[in-house]
């Protein structure tokens, strides 16, 4: 079912929503909180935004208002960096990154050749977006065309938002899993036709990683780039120690590994990469340059041992990067972008000098993640116009949260409560394109 024209709604709450970057900012100057707030929207945009008692007089008397009390109202989380075709393998005991590719993610992506099955984990994988506040997604798929095909259709019936890409993957993988460069190009460029631009669809050549990709696909992968400037490129760089090795001997001529996709002309304001863990100062400030986005994965870089990011350094300087938040199913270990901002801060802990504050963490599920995917003007933020996508967070999801948060005495402490204590139970509701997808029951 596509969702059709919607009538003019509102709901009411606290409204919490950034304008600005608050790595580079003063919290005050970024984070708009409204404590009594209103939501207007009209056939999926948001129409006004405001304290209720400006809105209030604006509105007709016979609109219904739908108020949630005890609860914050903000866009919805956006995940830069994910597998849906990787549900099944989430919590399989795992070694490092390499041999659990080669244990469990290889052998799980290969049912993906059967249509009826990819469906079947669409749908599913569509539904836990939505329990967990998520409405837009970055989506590696398989290297089967169907495998898109089947997300894109699914996501279609939500009328979500999702960024996704058939998978190129030549070499160094399992012979049912392997295209070559040129089917790759065809059958990525059939795709981009059919689904980019279409409803809320947008495409992403996705090769997988470096090691998995020929020269002569890479290069086929930057003739797309070149054909289709609109579209999106999504992979992984420098996750695990092994890898980056492993990268310089495919690519003895390369500086780097940056340095592989920016010859084949896969960088830009389009363009994320998942992980970063290990990058050096010259590939930061090449990421800063090309406007090239990172997507920071924290409980897939604990599971598999791969690293700890420091998001400051990333984010701060006089070379930032553009950063968003990113569950990496199945590596990942929850869909719930509160439990990843919680593990992130956790992982900020560790990692250096710069603590990872809840509006910062706030602003990478949100804001940031919009700007990294170069969505800003569509999504992320409450201002006119943009699609209306949120989320209802309950601050009393939990007998403990309630109680954590009775003594809580800024709005930047009840979002610290939020993803240090919150997952799907502080998930209220899911509006997409201001319409209520999902509602907790409980």
């Amino acid at each position: 079912m596509t969702l059709g024209k919607q009538d003019r709604k509102a709901v009411r709450g606290s409204l919490v929503y950034f304008t600005g970057n608050p790595f580079n900012q003063d919290v005050g100057e970024c984070l708009l909180y409204e404590k009594d707030g209103i939501l207007v929207t009209e056939d999926g945009k948001i129409h006004d935004v405001g304290p209720a008692d400006r809105i209030l007089p604006t509105l007709d008397d016979d609109l219904d208002i739908t108020c949630y009390p005890d609860s914050l109202i903000m866009p919805g989380f956006i995940d830069t960096h994910t597998h849906y075709v990787q549900m099944e393998i989430m919590a399989s005991f795992g070694n490092q990154l390499i041999d659990w590719l080669t244990e469990y993610t290889f052998v799980a992506e290969q049912k993906f050749s059967d249509r009826a099955y990819a469906d079947k984990i669409a749908d599913n994988f569509c539904d836990q977006l939505l329990r967990n506040g998520t409405t837009t997604a970055s989506v590696f798929c398989a290297t089967y065309p169907g495998s898109v095909d089947a997300l894109f259709g699914q996501a279609a019936k939500r009328n979500m938002r999702m960024i996704a890409g058939k998978v190129m993957m030549d070499r160094n993988a399992p012979a049912a899993l392997l295209d070559n460069a040129e089917d790759s190009y065809e059958q990525s460029r059939a795709l981009i036709e059919k689904w980019h631009g279409t409803g809320r669809a947008s495409y992403a050549i996705t090769p997988r990683f470096a090691p998995t990709s020929s020269e002569a696909q890479l290069e086929a992968a930057g003739r797309l780039k070149k054909q289709y400037p609109a579209v999106y490129v999504q992979s992984h760089i420098s996750e695990n120690i092994a890898e980056i090795d492993w990268v310089k001997r495919l690519f003895p001529d390369c500086r780097d590994y940056l340095d592989v996709y920016d010859r084949f002309g896969l960088l830009g304001e389009r363009t994320i990469l998942a992980h970063g863990i290990h990058l050096t100062d010259a590939e930061c400030q090449r990421l800063s340059d090309s406007g090239t986005a990172l997507s920071h994965c924290p409980t897939s870089n604990l599971f598999l041992g791969s690293g700890l990011l420091d998001i400051g350094r990333m984010t701060q300087g006089d070379r930032p990067v553009k950063c968003g938040l990113g569950t990496d199913i199945g590596a990942g270990t929850s869909f719930s972008l509160l439990q990843t901002m919680g593990e992130a801060y956790k992982v900020s802990q560790l990692a250096g000098a710069h603590p990872l504050t809840a509006a910062r963490a706030f602003y990478l599920a949100t804001l940031g993640g919009a700007t990294a995917l170069n969505m800003a003007d569509k999504v992320g933020s409450f201002r006119k116009g943009l699609e209306a996508d949120f989320i209802i967070l309950d601050v009393k999801a939990t007998d403990l949260m309630a109680q954590r948060t009775a003594h809580a005495e800024s709005i930047e402490e009840i979002l610290f409560i939020l993803m240090i204590m919150g997952d799907d139970r502080a998930i209220r509701a899911t509006y997409i394109a201001g319409q209520c997808l999902y509602e907790n029951s409980c």
